[in-house]
């Protein structure tokens, strides 16, 4: 019933989706850049900035925040949030994945710990289920979580880890030290190492016949045109039902961008206390080199037929095959080309956002120089 959208500077808008109506600007959200907005159910959102912040919202009662929390050292970029314990998670370039319990929230803020670390952290997901959490790097890495025990912190070497896939190194996961990772509008830099060695991908199950808790994988993702290069993965998004996922990658030259959908269901295991992911390429496209440096965040539709993608001065919508059939019944073989279903251009700059509705036929698509624009289609 809301369309809530961070801006640049410290300004949160609020529109109504279907009147396109103006509601309120909250002009000092923030002392930064708003970066994301999240809401936890029909009244209570979450915004996160560059001044290290997150700060809760009443639609009720939008003249003052109802807390403000204080725990990262960077710019915050990701909110996602556990329905079912209502836990609030956060992700930001100090490389920190922080828990925080809205069930103990008061004026002076929430309860919280740090959950994980990683160097070069870009987003942050949770599955729909809150089983697993994604995480992306501007090294080309993905990091899953699986049997995800959001209770648990995970301090270094106090999670079983399954065997990665093409790593080399172990200084870049849990480390002590805060990174520097790519940030909007500056290029992002290969690192030669990788996450972990494989001397460290042997532990045992910390239960019986099933895998352990909070069990850490690292895969490096096939990109099309990337095989000799590095690349960033900037954009993370999840399927609706929570067995795929959509990525934006960029080369480290920031020449050249796709869009990536890859299937994740974990297959048989390897070891019978190690259930490995599959993680398999099954679309994809090359996106528009516009807007270099900057970040393009792009969705599924929420019943997961359509992804919608910036793509340049505009978005595109892009579907698993010309009928936009459901991914489940469009797995192919090989790596195969998403198709245009339609492009929509009505700004007059780089689109950096774009988003469905959960509950209307309606997409919402912002840019660079400010505007924001809104399409329902026409029956």
């Amino acid at each position: 019933s809301v369309l809530t959208v961070a801006c640049e500077q410290t300004e949160v808008l609020l529109f109504d989706p279907i009147s396109s109506k103006h509601i309120k600007t909250l002009s000092e959200a923030h002392e930064d850049c708003v970066n994301n907005i999240r809401f936890l159910d029909n009244r209570l959102f979450a915004t996160c900035s560059d001044d290290t912040t997150i700060a809760l919202w009443d639609l009720r009662k939008l003249n003052t925040k109802v807390c403000t929390l204080h725990g990262h050292t960077s710019w915050v970029k990701n909110i996602e949030y556990d329905t079912n314990t209502r836990l609030l998670v956060t992700s930001g370039f100090d490389g920190n994945v922080i828990i925080w319990d809205t069930n103990r929230c008061t004026e002076d803020g929430c309860p919280h710990k740090k959950f994980f670390h990683t160097r070069f952290l870009m987003r942050m997901r949770l599955t729909p289920d809150c089983s697993k959490m994604l995480i992306s790097t501007s090294s080309g890495y993905l990091l899953i979580l699986h049997d995800l025990d959001l209770n648990k912190s995970l301090e270094v070497g106090s999670y079983p880890i399954l065997r990665a896939r093409r790593t080399t190194s172990s200084s870049d996961i849990t480390s002590s030290g805060s990174s520097g990772p790519r940030a909007v509008g500056s290029p992002c830099h290969q690192n030669n190492s990788g996450p972990l060695s494989e001397k460290t991908c042997s532990r045992p199950s910390q239960r019986e016949g099933g895998s352990p808790r909070n069990s850490l994988e690292v895969l490096t993702p096939e990109v099309p045109g990337e095989r000799d290069r590095g690349n960033c993965i900037t954009s993370l998004q999840l399927h609706p039902k929570g067995w795929a996922t959509l990525l934006r990658c960029s080369s480290n030259t920031d020449d050249q961008e796709w869009t990536c959908v890859y299937e994740f269901q974990e297959g048989a295991p390897v070891r019978p206390v190690s259930p490995r992911c599959s993680l398999r390429l099954t679309h994809c496209i090359e996106e528009a080199n516009v807007g270099r440096g900057y970040i393009k965040e792009l969705c599924f539709s929420p019943d997961g037929r359509m992804i919608s993608s910036p793509h340049g001065f505009g978005i595109r919508l892009l579907g698993f095959d010309a009928q936009c059939s459901e991914l489940v019944d469009c797995l192919p073989r090989e790596a195969s080309p998403l198709r245009e279903i339609r492009s929509l251009y009505s700004h007059n700059d780089v689109v950096l956002t774009t988003k469905f509705s959960p509950t209307h036929c309606q997409i919402a698509s912002g840019c660079l120089s400010g505007r924001v624009s809104l399409y329902q289609p026409k029956f």
